[in-house]
């Protein structure tokens, strides 16, 4: 008898027959779901609402229903490891709330931005709701088998007025796919009798940074104080460790993020002239990755003309860029749920001056033979060590810093020439994974992104004048193969020759 039954039978309710876990009924309301959904409404996109974005037996665009399943199926595999061989624990209870709305004030919403581990493995995209998985180690450690239940917000036509359509438990159950589904209302009844059937469980959960603040203060922190249960384990690097290889659909989905992001960049470059003001290029590259099927941008980007590209995250965009000067942009958009994330630097006035030109070229080189390392034998710190190395060696071949500087002080230098790493891990989220290290070998279906930069104040007086006020990172995205990287961004234009012809046929 499953959990949903016996609370069922326990609560003394007569509840929907959704909710009862029995193949003939759930056979059966499958055949009339697709009936009521026209009249109902999604709080998505889904197949019957939207066939140019989703196909049948998807549940985000590109993503099915098996495949989210497999995703759980994996985490309760290489959850189940950790306890393998402890007989005292049996039972395995995963909590994983989604975002919730968040007001600049009172009823104007921010838009709204699913929380990344929910989204991975049920694609529910409405706030408020929460995925509960259960396991036990006698059944499930070989196979990942569990049950999957859905909290969701109840289907309210006076809100739906104003908000737009809720899914509903109903829907809920018909999109994604999950075993049951309930209104987020009987999240509390639900793991109460829960815990008091289940002794000595583990509670898979992200208890040291809260996603939905409310579910945690008014619910979940009760469990987690609870006598009933030894065991407390954090779920999101578990999340984490299995969102870091991707699967084929998610490798089609970002090489088509990158391939986005790669043309609204040259649509970008052919905009920019002299005088150009930050935010218009800043709008110009939301507007091109729009028009090409992006959501919006994967996050606030980088457009720092002349001296400002020197603040590696400066995100004002409100400067007008002059002639002669190069324009930074760190941009990337997000597509179904994956992120790209791309930099080109380049002069809006078309042409690079011989020192920008040099400094370009030497960055452009230690970039591309960065891009070569990404291969099954380094980590992203062997990489980011290597282009210390390389970069001092560039510096100085241009007279950037002395040839008589002792090795580890030019590569001191080329760390404050290049505060920051060359790479991060890259998916759902643009800093994705931040939980695994970079100090692990790469893995074939990684993704990562590749970036060195050198930055040259205006203020530094050690440095010839010509270089002064410079600032050039350039940036794609990599996928890891048992063989050669691959980039997914590579149509995105970065020799000086492809940037000025470019921008010559303006």
């Amino acid at each position: 008898m499953t959990t949903v039954t016996m609370m069922l039978l326990y609560s003394g309710k007569q509840l929907s027959p959704l909710f009862i876990k029995s193949a003939g009924v759930k056979k059966s309301l499958m055949t009339v779901l697709p009936l009521l959904s026209s009249i109902r409404g999604f709080g998505q996109p889904a197949a019957q609402t939207h066939p140019h974005l989703v196909a049948e037996g998807e549940v985000t665009p590109g993503l099915t229903k098996k495949e989210f399943h497999q995703r759980r199926c994996s985490l309760v595999r290489s959850a189940l490891e950790t306890f393998k061989g402890m007989k005292s624990v049996n039972d395995h209870l995963f909590i994983i709330p989604s975002a919730t709305t968040v007001y600049m004030i009172n009823e104007i919403p921010y838009p709204f931005r699913q929380n990344t581990d929910f989204l991975y493995f049920c694609g529910f995209q409405e706030p408020d709701s929460l995925l509960l998985i259960e396991a036990k180690t006698s059944k499930s450690v070989s196979t990942g088998e569990h049950e999957s239940h859905l909290f969701v917000p109840r289907k309210d036509a006076a809100k739906e007025l104003w908000d737009g359509p809720r899914s509903g438990a109903a829907g809920a159950m018909e999109l994604t796919g999950v075993d049951t589904a309930f209104n987020s209302g009987e999240i509390e009844k639900y793991l109460q009798f829960y815990n008091s059937k289940h002794k000595d469980f583990v509670l898979w959960y992200n208890h040291s940074k809260p996603v939905h603040t409310d579910f945690h203060n008014r619910i979940i922190s009760q469990l987690m104080h609870d006598h009933r249960h030894k065991y407390l384990e954090n779920v999101s690097e578990l999340c984490q460790r299995l969102r870091l290889l991707k699967s084929p659909a998610e490798i089609q989905l970002m090489q088509q993020s990158a391939k986005i992001a790669s043309e609204a960049f040259v649509e970008v470059m052919k905009f920019s002239k002299p005088q150009v003001n930050e935010a218009h290029l800043w709008a110009k590259m939301d507007f091109e990755c729009r028009l090409r099927g992006a959501e919006f941008l994967a996050y606030p980007p980088v457009v720092a003309g002349g001296a400002r590209a020197n603040i590696i995250h400066y995100i004002t965009n409100n400067q007008v860029i002059a002639g002669g000067e190069m324009v930074l942009m760190d941009a990337g958009c997000e597509f179904h749920g994956y992120a790209s994330d791309i930099t080109r630097t380049w002069p809006v006035s078309g042409h690079f001056t011989e020192p920008q030109r040099k400094l370009y070229n030497a960055t452009l080189r230690v970039q591309e033979a960065c891009i070569r390392m990404c291969t099954t034998e380094f980590s992203l710190d062997d990489i980011y060590n290597h282009m210390l190395v390389l970069l001092a060696a560039e510096l100085t071949q241009l007279g950037i810093i002395s040839p008589d500087c002792s090795y580890d002080q030019r590569l001191n230098l080329a760390r404050q020439f290049c505060p920051h790493h060359v790479s991060h891990y890259l998916g759902m989220d643009v800093h994705d994974t931040s939980s695994v290290s970079r100090k692990i070998k790469l893995q074939p279906n990684m993704v990562v992104t590749v970036e060195p930069g050198i930055y040259i104040p205006e203020d530094n007086y050690k440095v010839s004048l010509e270089f002064r006020g410079m600032g050039i990172r350039i940036e794609d995205n990599i996928l890891v193969t048992e063989t050669e990287p691959v980039n997914l961004s590579a149509s995105c234009p970065k020799r000086v020759e492809d940037i000025e012809s470019i921008m010559s046929n303006r």
